[in-house]
Formats: C-alpha cells, sequence, structure tokens
C-alpha cells in the first residue's frame, strides 16, 4: 500500500468520523448562535480557499487569467443570489470550463 492510499483511507475515515460526529450533536448545540452564524459563513470561507488554491500554480507563482476571473464573478453573482453553495461552485466551475474550451 503506497503512501497516497493511506493518505486517502485516512482522509476518508476522518471525514465519516466528522460527518457522524456532526449529526450526532445534539439540537441545543445546533442551534446556539455561534454555531449558526459559523454555518453561514462556512461555504464563503471554502470558496476563498479553493479561489486561493487555484491561484498559484505549481511553482508558487501568480496564475490569473481574465477566465478564473469571470468564473469567481460567476460564484459571486450566485451568492449574492443566495444560491446553495454547491450550486455556486458548480456555476463557477461550469463558466470557467467552457471559457477555457473556447479559448
Amino acid at each position: 500500500m503506497t503512501g497516497v492510499w493511506v493518505a486517502v483511507i485516512v482522509a476518508s475515515v476522518g471525514c465519516y468520523l466528522l460527518k457522524l460526529a456532526g449529526v450526532s450533536l445534539p439540537p441545543s448545540v445546533l442551534e446556539r448562535d455561534d454555531v449558526q452564524r459559523v454555518a453561514t459563513m462556512l461555504p464563503v470561507a471554502m470558496l476563498a480557499a479553493l479561489v486561493a488554491v487555484e491561484l498559484f500554480d505549481s511553482a508558487g507563482s501568480l496564475g490569473l487569467d481574465l477566465r478564473l476571473l469571470a468564473g469567481v464573478g460567476a460564484g459571486v453573482v450566485a451568492l449574492v443570489l443566495r444560491q446553495s453553495f454547491l450550486v455556486v461552485i458548480v456555476v463557477a466551475a461550469v463558466v470557467t470550463a467552457v471559457l477555457r474550451a473556447l479559448t
């Protein structure tokens, strides 16, 4: 078993345990104001992290192009329209992919 498979298995078990912990929490914890605030802002933070990771290439230099900016802009529009996180990611990815395919 290679190191990659060990990492995949460990990450899978970790994700499962995190999901199990989330559904095992009592409603009194989930209804707290601070938990609700974090749950509301988490999709925005995840989208920002995805954009930050994609901005840099393997050499560590900034790899910004107009197609990527258009995809991010489409994602922002979806956020402003109060779409779900999944819709925001799909819209941004589709716009970026279509623009990359056209050029």
